[in-house]
């Protein structure tokens, strides 16, 4: 029996009167776990990520009294267009999950080779971009805090009206936010190419 069709029914040419044996081979019971680790641990560490995300970038939108600077406004835009491709990541990542029992389930048949590759994929594309968005955004912000420093005149630390010219809170929360969703992006890739290196062995 050729590695082909051990794997199968991975295999494209799979007919469909062998497509749900009775018994799962090692190999597809390999993937089965894999599937189902990979996207458990995903899933969950990227879930906590992206609530603490949610609710800090939810105090930083409506701290609308300390936003200094268009680049404050950029960089929270990029921070919350990195969390909606984490909730993407999180939704794909529950998907393993489920595909996860088409491998191990006798009489199922699994999905083919092609179709599992393609979602790994998908969700690899999509934590990069969502992780350069937000990086994006982490950038400007972190600027905008250096600028701040630089420029830090004491002298008006007890004069100022605003703190808008200092670093604020606004301006570490879209940090913290910030780190929280390339961290979960960088977990769903991890858990992606895990995943796609036992599948295309």
């Amino acid at each position: 029996m050729t590695k082909e069709s051990d794997i199968t029914p991975y295999s494209e040419n799979f007919s469909d009167s062998r497509s749900t044996p009775t018994s799962k081979s090692a190999r597809l019971r390999k993937v089965g776990t894999t599937l189902k680790w990979a996207g458990l641990a995903g899933f969950w560490i990227q879930v906590v990520l992206g609530v603490v995300s949610s609710v800090t970038l939810a105090l930083a939108i409506v701290n609308e009294n300390e936003r200094s600077s268009p680049g404050v406004g950029f960089s929270l835009f990029c921070a919350v267009c990195g969390l909606i491709c984490l909730i993407m990541g999180i939704c794909i990542s529950f998907r393993y999950g489920k595909m996860a029992t088409k491998f191990t389930t006798p009489g199922v048949t699994p999905p083919k080779k092609s179709t599992t590759i393609r979602i790994v994929q998908i969700a690899v594309i999509t934590s990069l971009v969502g992780a350069l968005i937000t990086l994006l955004g982490a950038e400007t912000i972190a600027g905008i805090v250096l600028s701040k420093t630089l420029s830090l005149d004491p002298g008006k630390i007890f004069n100022s009206q605003t703190n808008t010219e200092f670093v604020n809170s606004l301006d570490v929360f879209i940090i913290q936010a910030c780190i929280n969703i390339i961290a979960g992006h960088f977990i769903g890739i991890v858990s992606s190419l895990w995943i796609y290196s036992q599948i295309d062995k």
